[in-house]
């Protein structure tokens, strides 16, 4: 059975398992307690702001069964925690705090991911929810996977979007179409081959997915890529360590003005980092990359080293997942991790394309619920 004990000034409690001994602040126990005192138990919400918990939080009693540690404050307050829970949300564990380090659940990849690209059918995903928490779990972990089985009519991309959340309407409308336009307002509206970036990196919030789906597809060339931006920034760091430290502490500026009326600018790190050193997100886009003014002079000659290596990771066949889409197939990317690119096709043949956004909190929602009832 579990076993739980008290620091001599009651500050601490310590929970010995089978597999590890776990200690837990007597504020943090309060603040976070599950009773009906302190939290609403149909939402789970707070009933209790910081104001509320007492000057010197301290444990008077602690007792244990087989599944639950029972604890009684200073105040006389006595609340129930499942030993599973505790566990769960131990912080008393070492924590990698590596610059660089992959955020749960993800895992990186390159060209050896041709072969196995993550795909769901879209009538099946639809339909079963074991198929689409599959789906859904493998773009979590690679930051995109492929849908087959969509309609070949206008909108059908929404279908895709509706499996775990809602468009995210920008200027480009609620979605956007991908074919030559005379005049165009984005170098993604022509013929033109398009090095892998990452969407809209001029907007804050960026946002966080993408999909594109294929309606009619008969040009020469326009083949699809997609490039694991995590990986990219891990190989950077392993060649240039300095370089990579430029480009995580430093703002970039990226800018958008092509439409009357919009002029939109961001400014944040290539590669962004949390505060305890997981990567978060990565920003690439030569087409829309301003003039970087937040780094200091003597470090702007390394800055762009390493902003040209990182270049290079990119554009290495070695780091591309590489496909053509049928009309039917669609792709969807994390914005936040997996760059895109396209190769240039010819004016021969149709190649009809439409896209949209959508935010990653959906997605992430919507597989937390399939996955806490599997």
């Amino acid at each position: 059975m579990p076993q739980v004990s008290l620091s001599p000034d009651g500050h601490q409690l310590s929970l010995q398992t089978a597999d590890a001994t776990l200690r837990f602040h007597a504020i943090w126990l309060r603040h976070n307690a599950l009773d009906a005192d302190t939290r609403d138990q149909n939402n789970g919400q707070r009933l209790i702001t910081l104001a509320d918990l007492p000057d010197d939080c301290t444990l008077a009693a602690a007792e244990t069964t087989d599944t639950t540690a029972t604890v009684t404050f200073a105040d006389g307050k006595t609340t129930a925690f499942p030993i599973a829970w505790l566990t769960a949300n131990a912080y008393d564990r070492p924590q990698d705090t590596t610059a660089g380090h992959l955020p749960e659940h993800a895992e990186t990849w390159g060209e050896d991911l041709n072969t196995s690209v993550p795909t769901g059918h879209l009538p099946a995903l639809q339909s079963d929810p074991a198929s689409k928490r599959e789906w859904l779990a493998a773009i979590r972990k690679f930051g995109f996977a492929k849908v087959t089985g969509m309609p070949t009519t206008s909108g059908a991309l929404f279908d895709i979007v509706a499996l775990f959340g809602f468009v995210r309407e920008t200027n480009y409308g609620r979605h956007f179409e991908v074919r030559t336009e005379v005049n165009p307002t984005n170098l993604a509206f022509t013929g033109l081959g398009l090095q892998a970036h990452t969407d809209n990196p001029y907007r804050d919030p960026v946002p966080t997915l993408q999909v594109l789906a294929c309606l009619e597809n008969s040009a020469e060339g326009g083949d699809n890529m997609v490039v694991d931006g995590f990986a990219a920034a891990q190989k950077l760091r392993e060649i240039n360590p300095e370089g990579f430290a430029l480009l995580h502490s430093h703002s970039a500026r990226f800018e958008y003005a092509g439409e009357a009326g919009v002029r939109l600018t961001s400014r944040r790190p290539v590669i962004e980092l949390t505060p305890e050193g997981t990567l978060q997100s990565v920003r690439f886009n030569a087409r829309s990359a301003a003039a970087p003014v937040d780094v200091p002079f003597d470090d702007m000659p390394a800055y762009y080293a390493a902003l040209r290596q990182l270049s290079d990771i990119i554009d290495d066949p070695a780091s591309e997942v590489r496909f053509k889409l049928a009309p039917g197939e669609a792709f969807i990317v994390d914005n936040t991790r997996v760059l895109h690119a396209r190769k240039g096709y010819s004016g021969a043949g149709n190649r009809w394309l439409q896209g949209c956004y959508a935010d990653k909190d959906g997605l992430l929602s919507t597989l937390a619920a399939l996955e806490a009832t599997a």
